[in-house]
């Protein structure tokens, strides 16, 4: 077929919208699309509509502007749980868990939920609910814990509008956006996430993003041992995720993630800390169940 640049203009424009957001690190104002795509804005506000109906983009009304939607997430997911991902993400995960012995894992971010594309486990190790194919809620996982806060604090509200969003597998979570909004910070900071005892009892993990060219987290890196692994056990494991996370960026063409940001918080004490929320976590929920009704 001909490249005829005059064919399908709905088409070209709509998939170059699509991709102008995709690139941007927040939402933007329509008047912004129209300006850097050269579109008249009366074309720009009636593609935006028919998008944000399909829910390819969301709008915030409050702040006048548009990003990327749920519908695009699932069409970046299928191409994720296809063979690009999982060919260049098996070999690194594979000499990930031989390099630290544990079991590890790929995912990626569907929604408000993890999907897990590879699992690897090392050997003497235990089974993990984790398996290939398996969804878990992002916000519980250290997996979706590092693809959450790589997001947009306004794409994160938007996937957890009120507190019926928040999935819980125990009583021990908490279930609030002010909750999940300190933890995105936490994990920012330490450029890592972890998780204990939330998903698993006894067995905690640690996981870091895979940001692909634009800087979007196309996946993560985790790897789940047990929750009484010395400190400099942790702070290895975590060095050696984190180049693994690193590595497979780079063969996405992505950025690495170490390259724009220092780990300077304690593995062992994040993993502690995890700890002591859930306990607290579990204490209240003990108490409002034990007050009377």
């Amino acid at each position: 077929m001909a490249n005829d640049a005059s064919a399908a203009p709905a088409a070209r424009h709509t998939l170059a919208i699509l991709r102008y957001l995709a690139a941007q690190r927040g939402p933007v104002t329509a008047a912004s699309i129209a300006t850097a795509l050269a579109l008249p804005r009366s074309s720009v506000y009636r593609l935006l509509g028919v998008l944000e109906e399909y829910g390819f983009v969301l709008h915030f009304p409050e702040e006048r502007r548009y990003g990327i939607g749920i519908a695009a997430f699932e069409i970046s997911s299928g191409f994720s749980r296809q063979e690009p991902l999982t060919r260049l993400g098996g070999p690194v995960l594979a000499a990930l868990v031989d390099r630290v012995g544990e079991s590890g894992h790929l995912a990626v971010l569907h929604g408000r939920d993890v999907i897990y594309l590879i699992e690897e486990r090392a050997p003497r190790r235990p089974s993990l609910v984790s398996e290939v194919g398996v969804r878990l809620p992002s916000h519980l996982t250290a997996s979706g814990r590092a693809l959450l806060s790589t997001l947009p604090k306004s794409q994160l509200r938007a996937l957890f509008p009120d507190r019926t969003a928040f999935a819980q597998r125990t009583d021990r979570e908490g279930s609030g956006y002010g909750e999940l909004s300190r933890l995105m910070t936490d994990v920012r900071a330490r450029g890592y996430a972890t998780e204990n005892g939330e998903i698993t009892p006894g067995l905690a993990s640690v996981a870091v993003a895979v940001r692909d060219h634009t800087g979007w987290p196309a996946a993560s890196i985790a790897v789940t041992f047990d929750a009484a692994l010395p400190a400099h056990a942790v702070t290895a494991i975590v060095a050696q995720v984190t180049a693994g996370a690193d590595d497979l960026s780079r063969r996405l063409h992505g950025r690495p993630l170490s390259a724009t940001r220092a780990r300077s918080a304690d593995p062992q004490t994040a993993v502690a800390t995890e700890t002591a929320g859930s306990l607290h976590r579990r204490r209240s929920a003990s108490a409002r169940a034990a007050s009377p009704r």
